[in-house]
């Protein structure tokens, strides 16, 4: 009899969350640990929950309903939805973060919410993002999402894993997000379509748990269910405080079985840009220097967080955004807007020109809060660019690092970031 192999991390956080020795391939019932909507979903949500007959949430401390995409409401109607997720949580005992609170995807972690170990769906697609944090998360439609609102269980196929191994130090100048968009180019659009990514290596381990938040939220990007990484000591450390659960670590076994293996040579990899009108329409900078700008947008799910509001002060200070151009800032939480204030980021921002929007998604959605103009080419750190993503399907987005926003926005065009690190011309 052959022995058996070894599991991944997906195999074993749902193995254990079914009661069940589970394996890629296989449909289990599960137990979850947190259930999250947004102000785009959770209303069909609710109204999904009141069909079902449901009389309660299993638990209300693991649910949340957060308001972020339209957030303040720009509209009558976006109003009207507000109250219905308001008044459910006076209803049930759901949490209720309010307008300002900032992004679904950076409070349920920020909050203590989820830790390590977790299982946890969330009615957004980018809810991979907490991967990063060794939790198997991953988004569902509203009524799923009402469905495990009220069961606290919800099915889910065990998905194959691809593992993708980065090694090496990035060269000054680039960031998670350029590794990020390099595997998107290389994957394509559906190269993991319902899959798991696991995260390993060197380059792994070196980055900030913030740097990898943005690797894990864009594995949606690809087609993946996950975006999984081990909980090293620098996981554990950032949770110290947030919240009063314990995490459980969960690493791949040794002999865990692999789909596919993608190697990464970081020390190759320098900024990137993802062209209109899809992710994986990624390339060297070179190919876009110099493509005038209209706009560029810092903030977002992926790239909003204190470590990239640092990134880009520190390119802008003591410079100014180009005439004719526009910057607009969204930081990714109260919490990082008032740290951001403390360390004199946002007053550098602003006085480079940016203006600086309430927390939330409304920029990257285009719901409000700096749609572009017919024609304008808009650089942005956000995780899409689709057509009509901001706003106007007559727009062209691209996207990149903070650096690369920030360096783009003081020349008026997509500008190589290297000239203001280390090694580089300033």
């Amino acid at each position: 009899m052959s022995e058996i192999a070894g599991k991944t991390i997906a195999e074993k956080i749902l193995s254990a969350h079914a009661g069940m020795d589970a394996r890629a391939g296989d449909i289990v019932v599960a137990d979850v640990d947190f259930v999250m909507g947004q102000d785009g979903t959770s209303p069909l949500a609710i109204r999904a929950f009141e069909r079902m007959g449901a009389e309660g949430l299993f638990d209300p401390k693991k649910v949340a309903l957060v308001i972020d995409h339209s957030s303040p409401s720009p509209l009558e109607g976006v109003s009207a939805l507000h109250t219905i997720m308001r008044e459910f949580g006076k209803r049930t005992g759901a949490k209720v973060y309010d307008i300002g609170c900032g992004v679904c995807h950076q409070l349920i972690p920020e909050q203590g919410h989820v830790v390590p170990g977790d299982l946890m769906v969330g009615c957004d697609s980018h809810t991979c993002t907490y991967g990063a944090l060794n939790v198997f998360s991953t988004g569902v439609g509203s009524t799923d999402g009402a469905a495990a609102m009220a069961a606290g269980k919800l099915w889910f196929k065990v998905p194959e894993t691809i593992r993708v191994v980065a090694e090496g130090e990035l060269p000054p100048g680039s960031f998670s997000k350029d590794l990020v968009l390099h595997l998107a180019g290389r994957l394509g659009a559906d190269g993991a379509t319902y899959k798991s990514l696991e995260f390993s290596g060197s380059t792994i381990d070196d980055l900030s748990v913030e740097a990898r938040m943005t690797i894990s939220n864009m594995a949606i990007e690809m087609g993946a269910k996950a975006g999984l990484m081990r909980a090293d000591a620098k996981t554990l450390a950032w949770y110290e405080g947030r919240g009063e659960r314990t995490p459980a670590p969960v690493d791949p076994d040794l002999d865990a079985v692999y789909c596919d293996e993608v190697p990464l040579d970081a020390r190759t990899i320098g900024p990137h840009v993802a062209k209109p009108h899809s992710v994986d329409n990624a390339a060297p900078i070179e190919e876009v220097l110099g493509t005038p700008i209209a706009q560029g947008f810092l903030g977002t799910c992926t790239n909003g967080r204190f470590e990239d509001l640092a990134i880009a002060a520190g390119i802008l200070a003591g410079r100014k955004v180009a005439d004719g151009v526009r910057f607009i800032v969204a930081p990714a939480s109260r919490r990082i807007y008032l740290d951001a204030m403390e360390a004199g980021l946002i007053q550098t921002l602003v006085e480079a020109g940016a203006a600086v929007v309430t927390p939330g998604c409304g920029p990257c959605v285009g719901t409000h809060n700096g749609v572009p103009s017919d024609g304008e080419n808009v650089i942005s750190t956000a995780n899409r660019n689709f057509k009509g993503r901001m706003g106007n399907s007559n727009a062209f987005i691209y996207l990149a690092s903070p650096a690369t926003v920030a360096a783009s926005v003081i020349e008026g065009a997509i500008a190589d970031p290297r000239q203001y690190f280390e090694g580089g011309e300033r």
